[in-house]
């Protein structure tokens, strides 16, 4: 098992960067180019969720089964707990949370993997996917911002 922890600042109010984290519409684009989802519902997560996709990194290599269970999604505490495993990865408990701050927000992301022998392969992987995931973030938070002025 391996924990892997990300922290990103936005320079956007953090109900804003809750709703665009919890948003399955706004994790495809997201994740553009790098993971491709067949099967991803629309609309935002919810407690008790169940997701079943096939998932193709980088769109090139072939679509392997991938499961998510939203254990918890607290908007009021903007907290987000999912229990995933598929695509060689045994275990993927992930912990989203958006904390307000004197400039914007903060959104963490922390990963507990256990992909047996894998696990430290998992592990770099999580670390890129999750850091690929703020540049496409903070811009669609300024077009959320722009539409709100």
């Amino acid at each position: 098992m391996r924990t892997v922890t990300l922290e990103h600042k936005y320079d956007a109010p953090a109900h804003l960067v809750w709703a665009l984290a919890t948003d399955l519409d706004a994790l495809g684009d997201v994740m553009d180019g790098i993971v491709t989802f067949e099967g991803l519902p629309s609309g935002r997560v919810y407690e008790g969720q169940k997701i079943t996709v096939q998932v193709s990194l980088f769109g090139r290599l072939p679509p392997q089964p991938y499961y998510m269970e939203v254990v918890e999604c607290d908007d009021e505490a903007m907290i987000l707990r999912s229990f995933e495993q598929g695509a060689g990865v045994k275990s993927w408990r992930h912990t989203l949370t958006v904390e307000p701050t004197q400039s914007g927000s903060v959104l963490r992301d922390v990963i507990e993997i256990d992909a047996g022998w894998m696990t430290w392969a998992f592990a770099l992987w999580a670390k890129y996917l999750y850091g690929k995931r703020h540049e496409p973030r903070v811009r669609m938070l300024a077009e959320m911002q722009a539409e709100q002025s």
